[in-house]
């Protein structure tokens, strides 16, 4: 049974930065893609950001060139780093280890 825990969301003024970190149990972490997505309150769930296991990447284009999606295999772990915050960016921010592991979310408020 795979286990995701969100950590490092919070409230941030407007142009501001914020790392998430989403650490992983099991053993297919390595060989997974993996996933950030966010739900904004009264909005569907999106993806912000993906990463494979060979490093590839692919990102919402709202957040392309402010989000960096990184991971570190050893460690189990997928982290978001978030610069240039807008308010638009107030949603709960979920890890995805695909097919379809979620963790339990992360909020992060942007917000002067």
């Amino acid at each position: 049974q795979v286990q995701l825990v969100e950590s490092g969301g919070g409230l941030v003024q407007p142009g501001g930065s914020l790392r998430l970190s989403c650490a992983a149990s099991g053993s297919t972490f390595s060989i997974s893609v993996v996933g950030w997505y966010r739900q904004a309150p009264g909005k569907q769930r999106e993806m912000v950001a993906i990463i494979t296991s060979g490093g590839s990447t692919n990102y919402a284009s709202a957040v392309k060139g402010r989000f960096t999606i990184s991971r570190d295999n050893a460690k189990k772990t997928v982290y978001l780093q978030m610069n240039s915050l807008k308010p638009e960016d107030t949603a709960i921010y979920y890890c995805k280890l695909f097919p379809s592991n979620w963790g339990q979310g992360t909020q992060v408020t942007v917000s002067s």
